[in-house]
């Protein structure tokens, strides 16, 4: 078995455009590769001098080759031409032969004329213009990736070294023309990652509504101990929210079960003793939808790391973010959002209703540092460890 990492990197302009979406829907529909990983950049000098001597293969084309380093040094740096912060998103993917197959099978070759057959993520976003002396005069790959496993491992190697320098949370790089510039998490809920499906990248693709911008990615799995700090406000609510349906539940069940009247009053002293417990059980239902773990079926020691289910947490930044993105976002109720918002198009129920957002400022930042995508970063990274892991445990050149 030829199990490798392979890599997608969105490419500032995809970013700019709001492609990420469209690009991450077929990359987890048309593979069944495992997505495991994913980190915002703005590369540095230093990164981008390293990664342009190793992005094209010794049998590459020389013209086609000169495009690629001309393309890094130009669309990848700060300072670039067209003025933008060259933000990319780096998507880790695992399988058997991952390297050739999400090339060729997904991201695909050019397409230097139209031929209507666009299924590769290069065939819809990216471009290779030649005039009819060969000559290229506009080049736009859309996603980068390793042409080979050989050099897919230096590739790799360069994104762990600079995981940190050039890496993770990018607030308050990217210039607003207005004030009022906030920060929302989005969390797309696990449901989303059970089966291959475009849902991840279409809800994305609803999200770019916002004309907000991606500053931080982070695919990972929620612990029980995470789970019960994240959603830990909503336990107190639930005691007042959820008593009048103990108190109507009571009244349903128990109405004929005596000889003599059970009213109302009688449900609302049931729903008094037994609120409590109700909250606990809805709140340890989410607990358990979140993570995969029940949070009675472990042990308190083992709640730091017991968590089996994936989400993709995503920091918009922009004015108003926290209003924006609420609004794209939909009624928590699926059945009473509003249509074309995430909920309304990709929810099923109150619980698995396609994404979380942020409701307050104050929630953002909490909730940020509860899934590790706060300012303050740690001295290692899921995405760093993932690739040295794989670079330890696996053969091949240096």
């Amino acid at each position: 078995m030829n199990e490798q990492l392979a890599y997608a990197l969105i490419t500032p302009y995809s970013l700019v455009k709001s492609r990420t979406g469209g690009i991450l829907a077929r990359l987890l529909s048309y593979t069944d590769l495992e997505f495991v990983g994913a980190r915002m950049y703005i590369f540095s000098d230093a990164f981008l001098d390293a990664y342009r001597d190793v992005v094209c293969p010794a049998t590459a084309e020389p013209a086609l080759c000169e495009a690629w380093r001309d393309y890094v040094d130009t669309s990848l740096r700060l300072g670039n031409p067209w003025g933008y912060v060259p933000r990319c998103m780096l998507l880790l993917f695992r399988g058997e032969d991952a390297v050739r197959r999400l090339k060729d099978d997904v991201i695909g070759g050019f397409t230097e004329r139209p031929t209507g057959k666009t299924i590769t993520i290069r065939g819809t976003y990216g471009d290779l213009i030649r005039d009819e002396a060969g000559e290229i005069h506009y080049f736009e790959p859309a996603v980068l990736t390793a042409p080979t496993e050989d050099l897919n491992r230096k590739h790799l190697k360069l994104f762990a070294d600079y995981s940190l320098s050039d890496g993770g949370v990018l607030t308050g790089r990217c210039p607003h023309e207005q004030n009022d510039v906030q920060v929302s998490l989005v969390m797309l809920k696990p449901d989303n990652f059970e089966r291959r499906s475009r849902r991840p990248g279409n809800i994305i693709d609803t999200f770019s509504l916002t004309g907000l911008r991606i500053v931080a990615a982070k695919l990972f799995r929620m612990t029980v101990a995470m789970g019960e700090r994240f959603y830990g406000p909503l336990k107190e609510q639930f005691v007042d929210k959820l008593r009048f349906l103990v108190a109507r539940t009571a009244k349903q069940k128990l109405s004929d079960a005596f000889d003599f009247p059970f009213n109302d009053a009688d449900a609302d002293r049931v729903a008094d003793m037994l609120a409590e417990r109700n909250a606990e059980c809805e709140f340890n239902k989410i607990v358990d939808y979140m993570t995969g773990v029940h949070p009675n079926a472990v042990a308190e020691e083992d709640k730091p790391t017991a968590g089996n289910a994936r989400c993709l947490a995503l920091l918009y930044e922009g004015p108003k973010a926290i209003e924006k993105v609420r609004s794209v976002l939909g009624s928590t109720d699926p059945s009473k959002a509003e249509p074309g918002t995430v909920r309304s198009d990709f929810g099923r129920d109150l619980m698995r209703n396609g994404a979380h957002a942020s409701d307050s400022p104050e929630n953002a930042l909490r909730e940020r540092q509860i899934v590790g995508l706060d300012k303050a970063e740690p001295d290692t990274c899921d995405v760093r460890q993932i690739i040295e892991e794989y670079l330890a445990s696996s053969s091949g050149p240096e």
